[in-house]
């Protein structure tokens, strides 16, 4: 059944990153740029896993998934953002509001679930090695990374949905995108069953998954430390450091953004750490993958040899 809109608010009027003139053109200058290397960054990483057969192996079949919604959420964000810089009214209207609200929560739910699954993945990968292939079937992975996007639509329907039962008596948006918490403080009716989904959703979320991230470590670290030769400690730690790194600045900047009181005097932290998770991590993914994995910098070159020969 359809849900109801109660708003009185046709549109939004985004606040934007700032309201100074003379850093309008700098700030489209620097995020058309980020935009631009996380376009190229995840489609080349997409193509480059697809073209090379040596990439297709679970842990590849991940990575390009993981490349598709890092390409996904950004442009739900930065094409409207980058518009907004040279626009003299930053308005969206309600149902375009409420649709990139909708998306960011899917692509940013799933991210979060990608990175889970590939930390399982890494665990597989360096406690069970005889038994890699045969535990990370295709199948299996074919539907765990069916299960992340079950996940994201799943647990985004229903934020958005009880967005959608909002009032809205305020139209100033002091945000540059559409999100849940900027949303609520212009709502004139009661936020309760909202604020109470957020916190046990995001909750659930991050915690739920970083703590499985963390127990898979835990595991990968108690092996890695029994192996022997310095070399083969330094081989197997190789293959997990791209994955941490990504792990640690996804989740930093969500835990930061979500999961602690949202006041005023914090709004300008909030920006950042929302700028960082939605346009600089997609941007810094690719690039963390590809130039700390030898494989991809070794497929890389193979497929660029073939183009040019």
């Amino acid at each position: 059944m359809a849900v109801e809109n109660h708003s009185t608010v046709t549109e939004f009027i985004l606040g934007g990153l700032t309201n100074r003139s003379e850093l309008q053109m700098p700030l489209l200058l620097l995020f058309l740029g980020i935009y631009m290397v996380t376009m190229v960054g995840n489609l080349g990483m997409i193509t480059l896993i697809y073209l090379n057969r040596q990439l297709h192996t679970p842990m590849y079949f991940f990575l390009s998934n993981l490349s598709l919604v890092d390409l996904c959420y950004s442009s739900v964000i930065t094409p409207k953002m980058l518009v907004n810089f040279v626009s003299l009214n930053n308005v969206i209207s309600y149902g375009g509001c409420m649709s990139q609200l909708y998306f960011f929560l899917v692509f940013v739910i799933a991210e979060c679930y990608m990175l889970t699954v590939m930390a399982y993945d890494r665990y597989v990968a360096i406690c069970y090695p005889l038994l890699y292939n045969i535990i990370m079937s295709h199948t299996l992975c074919s539907l765990m990374v069916a299960l992340v996007y079950i996940i994201g639509f799943f647990d985004s329907t229903v934020e958005t949905g009880l967005m959608l039962k909002l009032s809205y008596c305020k139209h100033l948006i002091s945000h540059y995108f559409c999100d849940i918490l900027p949303l609520m403080k212009l709502s004139c009716s009661s936020t309760y069953d909202v604020e109470m989904a957020v916190f046990f959703l995001a909750g659930f979320n991050i915690i739920v998954t970083s703590l499985m991230v963390l127990v898979s470590y835990a595991f990968i670290l108690s092996s890695i430390l029994r192996i022997s030769s310095t070399e083969g400690r330094s081989k197997a730690f190789s293959t997990c450091s791209s994955h941490l790194a990504a792990v640690g600045l996804f989740y930093g900047s969500t835990a930061f953004m979500y999961l602690k009181p949202s006041t005023a005097s914090s709004l300008a932290k909030e920006n950042v750490a929302s700028v960082f998770y939605t346009t600089v991590i997609p941007m810094l993914n690719p690039l963390i993958y590809s130039l700390r994995n030898k494989e991809v910098k070794t497929a890389l070159q193979k497929t660029l040899t073939r183009k040019l020969c």
